[in-house]
């Protein structure tokens, strides 16, 4: 059974935001996500409960995977010099 894609408030802006090279890349590996949240190559940020990245170049997609709602909710993507700042 496939996840649900989700964006937090704002995050579909930051993707909106971002160059269409970036946008296609990224949103490719983001339709990925439905099918495995968890694919090779991803890392799960440390410190944080149930958060994953996934990066493409210098971008970076931070997200959170719910299973028991089997949704993956976007929490955060930019360039990796601003992902990780709170």
């Amino acid at each position: 059974m496939a996840y649900r894609i989700e964006f937090a408030p704002r995050v579909y802006r930051q993707f909106v935001d971002l160059p269409r090279k970036a946008q296609a890349r990224l949103g490719l590996r983001i339709e990925a996500l439905a099918g495995n949240p968890r694919p090779q190559g991803v890392k799960k940020i440390s410190g944080e409960e149930n958060l994953y990245r996934i990066c493409w170049g210098d971008y970076r997609v931070v997200y959170q995977v719910r299973e028991k709602d089997r949704i993956v909710l976007i929490a955060k993507i930019g360039h990796r010099r601003e992902i990780y700042r709170r």
